[in-house]
């Protein structure tokens, strides 16, 4: 049974990490934390986080042990390997990896956790930066019952709609799932708001009506504002973005499944990358749709 003194090891700090970090320190849980460049991190320290000079001395030290990078290559170095999670980490230990990855690895990554005794999740999460900071996030999981409920207190201090969707790598078909439905309907939101402007509505106005009926959704309540102020701060980056999409492309093609409108967003998204805003947030799709932004 896990308690408020359970040692968690924390590994990737970027804009969804280190919100995710402060929550679990306020929470009361001690953490430790390891990034490949140790100054992101140092907010994180100044909070109370303790320094780990690598994966491995993390792993080892670590009753629980989470992550969230980048790609799935950073997944395959961070778990595998005489330096990674499993090789170090001892028997007993939960090891929840949050990246967006391929349900495969998550399936590879529960198989070798388990023959040395270690207890694996894939636990996907979504709602931004915003939701990242609030401590409100959706965390789709997949492994096992048991596993999910001992760890839920330490998800419960990061999201507030976690469901174990199934065995490994139901959490990222979840995930895959969501970033699917979000592709296509951020194309609607930048459609919806040029027209609007073309119409010589104030869009603001707009969007505080058409929020609160059946066009309701996350990108057009939180990310349809920042697209009309022209902010395009990442709350979630172009650049992880696509590199969703490609998984859930390739997830769908291995199942026999068309996704026309996937692949279409895929193509405005890396035509968006080629003009030098793959580091800014997903809503700078606007600038594909409205040229004053």
């Amino acid at each position: 049974m896990l308690t408020k003194d359970t040692k968690i090891g924390f590994i990737g700090t970027g804009v969804m990490g280190k919100s995710m970090v402060l929550n679990l320190l306020s929470a009361g849980y001690p953490v430790a934390v390891y990034t490949r460049t140790k100054e992101k991190a140092q907010s994180l320290l100044e909070q109370g986080a303790a320094w780990k000079d690598s994966v491995a001395q993390l792993a080892a030290e670590s009753e629980v042990i989470i992550s969230i990078v980048g790609y799935p290559q950073d997944v395959e170095q961070v778990y595998f390997g005489e330096n990674g999670i499993i090789e170090n980490a001892n028997t007993g230990t939960y090891i929840i990896d949050m990246t967006t990855s391929k349900p495969s690895l998550a399936k590879e990554i529960y198989n070798k956790a388990a023959e040395k005794g270690i207890h694996a999740l894939d636990a996907p999460i979504s709602g931004g930066d915003i939701g990242a900071r609030n401590g409100t996030l959706a965390i789709m999981v997949g492994g096992d019952q048991v596993a999910f409920d001992t760890v839920y207190p330490i998800f419960e201090a990061m999201g507030s709609n976690i469901v174990l969707q199934g065995e490994a790598g139901a959490g990222q078909h979840t995930k895959l799932s969501n970033q699917i439905a979000i592709a296509t309907n951020m194309i609607g939101v930048c459609e919806a708001i040029v027209y609007a402007k073309k119409a010589k509505l104030d869009p603001v106005r707009v969007l505080d009506t058409i929020t609160t009926g059946a066009a309701g959704s996350f990108s057009l309540s939180k990310l349809g504002p920042r697209m009309i102020e022209g902010d395009l701060a990442p709350g979630f980056y172009v650049k992880h973005f696509i590199k969703d999409m490609k998984i859930a492309l390739e997830s769908a093609e291995e199942m026999g499944l068309s996704t026309p409108g996937l692949a279409l967003s895929l193509q405005l998204y890396e035509e968006l990358a080629e003009k030098g805003e793959e580091d800014s947030g997903t809503q700078a799709l606007i600038k594909l749709f409205d040229s004053s932004i």
